[in-house]
């Protein structure tokens, strides 16, 4: 594995070399080692079992109406290979399936053979997604899984209770209610995002900081590793409806379209929350504008009282001698000389802040433009002047 500098996200090189033969299976050995999960049942029984090689599975297949076999880790081409020799997966297949990340989508290559590309979030280390690869068989489900941890415990629960729907049917609906237990899975996470985005913008709003441009970079990154797992996936859903596929039973089909339902409905929100996040920015920047236009506003304010103290200030020290003139600075003899430049300077202030405050400038009184409109001037007024 290699990460990406700068980010929070780990991001897996596909295993590919140039000229190498297609179908050939190179895995990092730092990645976890298979596990294989079997649950295997009818509408009366249920079987769960943990194997540890793919040979154990012949006791499985063939005996029950429906199998799922979830294999949690990429780390060992040897089992990975005995699974698709098992399974007769095509080799481009199983290639896909350990040159993670790909793109969502769908592959068809035989009658026993449907390939479904996915992508999970992931929530355990920062926001990010997961591969999981489905195969869809007669009467049979292959999952893979980067690692293991997944949103499929509610599906698990309902296998086990007897006489649930998915005990009754077969393993195209099983492989629907994984695709939405997948979907699904966003719809918490929308939410939660959403929170933090109010958060984020009251706090804006209350005192832009210097974190707030941080945090709002990272939700649109979480925001862009959402839309592009989730984008690709409706065209996998449509295909799914649309095409006809020996793997998907016409009545399977239905719940498909409640399950392309509920992933428009994920991207409406994902897609309100990127119009929130470029709101934020725009609200951040305006905020950090304004507070920097209050900051000028309160230094040319004291820049121009003092403009003119500074000049009562150099007009008296300018040290032109009373001795030589009787107009050369006579207040300079004078006992109270110092109070009244002082008190000069005091009185411009004052005024210099009134008229300021009298425009509105320090937050108060009543800004004037010009005359008042004829709209807000008073009536009565008027009546009264034309009463004798």
């Amino acid at each position: 594995m290699s990460k990406r500098r700068g980010s929070r996200h780990w991001r897996r090189v596909p295993s590919v070399r140039v000229g190498e033969a297609p179908g050939t299976l190179r895995v990092d050995e730092s990645w976890p080692k298979p596990k294989i999960r079997v649950m295997a049942w009818s509408a009366e029984k249920l079987v769960e079992a943990d194997v540890s090689d793919p040979a154990g599975l012949s006791d499985f297949l063939g005996q029950w109406p429906v199998v799922w076999v979830n294999v949690d880790g990429l780390g060992d081409a040897a089992m990975l290979q005995g699974l698709g020799d098992l399974f007769k997966l095509h080799p481009l297949a199983l290639e896909d399936v350990v040159n993670v990340p790909q793109r969502p989508k769908l592959e068809l290559y035989d009658r026993n053979s449907c390939l479904v590309l996915s992508r999970m979030v992931r929530e355990s280390d920062g926001l990010g997604s997961e591969q999981l690869s489905l195969f869809i068989g007669d009467g049979v489900v292959l999952t893979f899984q980067e690692r293991s941890g997944d949103c499929f415990d509610p599906i698990r629960a309902r296998i086990r209770a007897q006489g649930s729907r998915l005990r009754q049917l077969g393993a195209d609906y099983l492989a629907y209610a994984l695709m939405d237990a997948v979907i699904d899975a966003y719809y918490p996470v929308i939410e939660t995002f959403g929170e933090r985005l109010e958060a984020m913008e009251t706090a804006i709003l209350a005192r832009p900081t210097r974190d707030a441009i941080r945090h709002i970079h990272r939700a649109r990154r979480d925001l862009l590793v959402l839309r592009r797992a989730l984008w690709p996936q409706r065209d996998v859903l449509n295909a799914l409806i649309r095409d006809e596929m020996p793997q998907i039973a016409p009545e399977t089909r239905v719940y498909l379209r409640d399950c392309y339902d509920h992933l428009v409905q994920i991207m409406d929100l994902i897609e309100t929350d990127r119009e929130l996040v470029s709101g934020l920015l725009d609200a951040y920047m305006s905020s950090v504008s304004n507070r920097m236009n209050d900051v000028m506003k309160v230094l040319t304010i004291i820049a121009t009282i003092f403009i003119p103290l500074g000049f009562i200030a150099g007009l008296y020290g300018m040290n032109f001698s009373p001795e030589n003139s009787p107009y050369n600075m006579p207040e300079l003899r004078w006992r109270f000389g110092y109070e009244y430049a002082l008190g000069l300077m005091a009185a411009i202030a004052a005024v210099m802040l009134g008229v300021f405050w009298r425009l509105g400038w320090l937050g108060g009184g009543t800004r004037i433009v010009g005359p008042p409109d004829e709209e807000d001037a008073d009536p009565s007024a008027d009546r009264n002047a034309k009463e004798p």
